[in-house]
């Protein structure tokens, strides 16, 4: 039995996913449309960043979309592979930001 955790994306499961919720996904798509267009930031830079914060979310989907994206917008693999490393640094940023909170409850466990 070979299943994967994360099925790959078929057409039955996007028809699925629209007859269920036909509203809510226009308004997801427009929505995301909206945001991935060129405004003061260009789509590239919005992909970029949709790549380290599909890295820190995990998520396989966006990971692989947004890097096809961001290829597709001119980003260089260079560029994607910075923009994961920039993702892995806040990341283990945040991780020893929040040992103040361990601290913190050593402390008053102490007192």
């Amino acid at each position: 039995m070979d299943q994967s955790l994360y099925p790959q994306w078929n057409t039955e499961a996007a028809r699925k996913r629209k007859e269920l919720a036909p509203g809510p996904l226009a308004a997801f798509k427009a929505f995301s449309n909206a945001v991935f267009a060129d405004g003061a930031l260009p789509k590239k830079t919005k992909e970029l960043i949709a790549v380290a914060v599909a890295h820190v979310t995990q998520c396989p989907y966006c990971i692989h979309g947004h890097t096809s994206e961001a290829l597709k917008s001119g980003a260089t693999e260079e560029e994607i592979m910075e923009a994961i490393w920039v993702a892995a640094e806040m990341r283990a940023g945040a991780a020893y930001a929040h040992s103040l909170l361990a601290i913190e409850t050593m402390k008053q466990s102490q007192g």
